[in-house]
């Protein structure tokens, strides 16, 4: 334990002596960009993947505040120690820090009377906010707040006035949104040190954290107030400084006990915890140097990968101890544990984003996968702090698993693997027995989602033919291929749009390609004009729906042109960043503009790429034209960014859009691999040729083992639109 101290110390201070010498790219993230609008992502501090992110959390419990922060409101309840970042649902924060003077009501509070709460203003115009560190006044009771993080401990520090009346109250009613407490537990332990849990239910609908809580100062007493309030109180003098850390674990109090002693067994400067926490950000962003004479869109750039790596979050101890979807505590599986899949978003960029930049973690989070499957019977679909939470459509896990199969993934268990894929894409549940039945979901045969269902199943089955080839299960191969070809059935040609079809063959009638219930319709968060295009795995299938590439790049472009009118009034708020009917808010559209790639039109892909990265991203607070989905919108940013995107499903191949910065580092599995963008500008957007290793390259796309081998991809870029493939 002391060498692992002395190690902490060392690093953080050759960190802060680099940080004096070089520039950082850390010094590029705005962690702001993204908190207007309906971006919905954290803001605090934490370091990349760690279960811990603590920061501030507001009063409203309310759509745009899933991530406890929105840059319209500075109400402040206190600091929790887990959010959620860019999701549209909310839950967790979990073991709430208020610093408070004086007499105070125990509850959220209202945002109006003071003595509705203990809740208070921050000074927003006094708040820093940036990678491993976050500080913010808080006004009511003339407190400074500041907190940074390791993996699984948060550390904090205020600063107080003089009072014989301060107290840091320990919060373990208080949710976010949907959560609600069950349980909860306060022990004192000596004089300066709190051990507990908190249960609840909400989205995860059976959450354990567990914490240890110690302070830098012996409290005079501790409280229990309405059963869930903790108050520890103290006698502060002007301007003096007490430290908190706490541990959480979602094992056992031991479990937290032992995190905080091997993560912060002592108690260093904050100062020390923030050069750590850089350190770690900044080894990060090293893994993608980029050249740009936009500072602008560095700042996009960086923050974006770096809202990529708030989760999948660790979900283990320090020892490796989980907790399963079975509800058990497992024992170290070999490898780290994670959790908060959000797959149905990140399936489509932000997970073939690590398997390129984070190959050895990518391990750790397929293999958390598989162990879910044998705790759950079926791989997650949105799996959340040991709970299946089923949101949103289709068969995403068995994606992404696909997709660790086929680029062949060294740390997993093909085999094993293959199992979990086969087995959950021959569960009958969530609708997917009624594709076997009928070849397709009827809408007369289930609530709603009908359509978004089936075709979130197709692309799942494509992946599952994919990786039953790279297994050598032929006949297995066959018959998913088969089976992801369901979309056929809702092309309506007559219209030219994928349309929900009854058990009887009959259309649904009246019918608005315009139209949106949110997910009460026959999409999800879409509309046909969305859905029509959501056949990634099979496009060529798709054109032979229309009658032929050309029929289908004429319907394409008009995608693009027509009204961005929603009808409907319930329509959904995901169907969003519009350009025509292209909404880039929302994930079944993002791999739409690479289709005019695949159908031979690169210059159109590049046009609508250049033009989504230019328009519907920004460095500002409503930098983000939709949700952040967990880092799959801006995966997608990083991605389109160095020129390719993973449109298909398991298909171990990126195709080519349009750079948008004029070089890029990448550190691969094989080393490092420099892209280049020569005569790059907006006006030379076409790529014209390219090379690889030095060797002319007549392919749209690269693959995954080209990728990350290393070496250079040459794009020669000008302004004619051009064909070299």
């Amino acid at each position: 334990m002391m060498k692992l101290r002395n190690l902490f110390f060392v690093a953080a201070a050759l960190f802060m002596a680099a940080c004096s010498s070089k520039p950082q790219l850390i010094s590029y993230i705005d962690p702001k960009i993204g908190t207007g609008d309906h971006g919905h992502v954290f803001v605090g501090a934490n370091v990349p993947f760690g279960m811990v992110q603590v920061g501030p959390t507001s009063i409203p419990q309310e759509w745009d505040w899933c991530s406890g922060y929105h840059a319209s409101d500075s109400t402040l309840i206190g600091f929790s120690h887990t959010h959620l970042s860019g999701t549209g649902i909310g839950d967790l924060f979990d073991v709430t820090v208020m610093p408070v003077v004086g007499d105070v009501t125990y509850s959220r509070g209202d945002g109006v009377n003071p003595t509705s709460g203990m809740w208070s203003f921050a000074d927003r115009s006094q708040e820093v906010a940036r990678p491993g560190y976050y500080s913010v006044p808080v006004v009511r009771y003339g407190v400074l707040a500041e907190m940074s993080a390791t993996s699984r401990v948060g550390y904090h520090r205020y600063t107080f006035p003089q009072s014989d009346e301060a107290a840091l109250v320990i919060d373990l009613k208080n949710g976010g949104c949907w959560d609600s407490v069950t349980e909860s537990h306060m022990e004192v332990v000596g004089d300066n040190r709190i051990e507990g849990y908190r249960y609840s239910s909400g989205w995860a609908n059976d959450q354990k954290v567990y914490f240890v809580a110690e302070f830098s100062k012996p409290f005079q007493s501790f409280e229990i107030h309405n059963t869930h309030y903790g108050r520890a109180a103290f006698t502060t003098s002007a301007d003096e400084q007490i430290l908190l850390k706490v541990a959480i674990s979602p094992v056992s109090v031991e479990g937290a006990r032992a995190n905080m002693a091997a993560e912060m067994p002592s108690w260093p400067k904050l100062e020390y915890v923030v050069a750590n926490a850089e350190q770690l950000w900044e080894t990060e962003m090293q893994k993608a140097q980029i050249v740009s004479e936009d500072e602008s869109v560095k700042s996009i750039f960086y923050t974006a990968l770096y809202h990529t790596m708030v989760a999948p979050s660790e979900f283990c101890d320090v020892d490796g101890t989980y907790r399963g979807a079975d509800g058990k505590v497992h024992a170290n599986p070999g490898h780290t544990t994670y959790t908060t899949y959000s797959l149905w978003d990140t399936y489509r960029a932000a997970m073939p984003l690590y398997s390129i930049m984070q190959p050895e973690r990518m391990n750790g989070i397929i293999n958390s996968m598989l162990n879910i499957y044998d705790e759950q019977g079926r791989l997650p679909v949105w799996h959340l702090w040991g709970n299946e939470t089923d949101c949103m459509v289709g068969n995403p896990g068995v994606i992404s698993v696909a997709d660790a199969v086929v680029k062949g993934d060294t740390g997993i268990d093909a085999e094993r693997a293959y199992k979990a894929i086969y087995s959950t894409s021959m569960n009958e549940g969530r609708g997917n027995g009624l594709r076997m039945q009928y070849g397709f979901i009827p809408y007369d045969k289930t609530e709603n989602k009908s359509v978004a269902f089936d075709m979130e199943f197709a692309i799942a089955d494509a992946a599952a033919a994919a990786a039953a080839l790279s297994v050598g299960k032929m006949e297995d191969a066959r018959y998913f291929e088969e089976r992801s070809h369901s979309y056929r059935h809702y092309f309506d040609s007559s219209t030219g749009f994928i349309r929900p079809r009854n058990s009887e063959g009959g259309w649904r009638t009246p019918f608005d390609p315009f139209f949106s219930d949110h997910t009460f319709d026959d999409y999800c968060e879409g509309n046909a004009w969305q859905y029509t295009w959501l056949v990634p795995h099979d496009v060529e299938g798709l054109a032979a729906c229309y009658g032929g590439r050309e029929q289908m790049i004429e319907k394409l472009d008009s995608l693009f042109t027509v009204s961005s009118k929603i009808t409907g009034e319930n329509a959904s708020s995901d169907i969003s960043g519009l350009i025509g009917q292209y909404a880039h808010g929302n994930e079944p559209s993002h791999h739409t503009l690479y289709i005019y790639s695949m159908l031979g039109q690169s210059w159109k892909c590049a046009d609508k790429v250049r033009e989504v990265l230019r328009t519907l991203y920004f460095d500002g607070e409503a930098g983000l034209s939709g949700n952040e989905d967990v880092g799959q919108m801006s995966a997608w940013y990083v991605m389109s960014a160095l020129g390719f995107y993973q449109a298909e499903p398991a298909s171990a191949r990126y195709w080519f859009g349009s750079p948008i910065v004029a070089e890029a580092t990448l550190k691969v599995k094989g080393g490092e691999m420099h892209i280049v963008a020569e005569n790059n500008s907006e006006q030379n957007r076409y790529i014209q040729r390219v090379w690889l290793n030095g060797k002319e390259y007549r392919q749209p796309w690269i693959s995954h083992s080209d990728l990350t081998a290393g070496g250079e991809l040459r794009f020669e870029m000008g302004d004619k639109p051009t064909l070299w493939y």
